[in-house]
């Protein structure tokens, strides 16, 4: 296995989801104050386990971003997500996505899904919505 140099590994490390090895569900940040560690653990089945970076959370105003629905780098990878297998992808054409609801963007109180692609993480609304805008 190559190891990543310190600069890319702090990278990876703080924009990352951290998902339970025993049952796939998110694990959430947690402090052990008798040890002074950053612990993940998990609220299902109670795993913990320690914590690569003292980052929990960076919010960096300087950068801007494009608005995407409330997408994550790592969607497309979250195994507590539904998928659909029959979802093409407008920019690739891979029948598999992942979807979610996002309330911020609903029209007249509708449920809008948003699908990313698990092959090329493209985001893009369902059709009925797309075509209401």
């Amino acid at each position: 296995m190559s190891q990543l140099d310190p600069q890319s590994q702090r990278e990876k490390d703080k924009q990352s989801l951290h998902f339970c090895a025993e049952c796939n569900n998110l694990l959430y940040p947690e402090v052990d104050r008798s040890n002074h560690v950053l612990l993940y653990s998990c609220r299902n089945c109670s795993h913990k386990e320690e914590a690569r970076s003292n980052m929990v959370f960076k919010n960096d105003l300087k950068s801007v971003t494009k608005e995407q629905s409330g997408v994550i780098d790592s969607i497309a990878t979250d195994p507590t997500l539904p998928r659909k297998h029959d979802s093409e992808c407008p920019a690739c054409g891979h029948p598999e996505a992942v979807y979610f609801q996002d309330q911020s963007k609903r029209i007249h109180n509708r449920m809008i899904l948003f699908y990313v692609c698990t092959a090329c993480e493209h985001c893009y609304g369902d059709e009925l919505a797309s075509s209401e805008r």
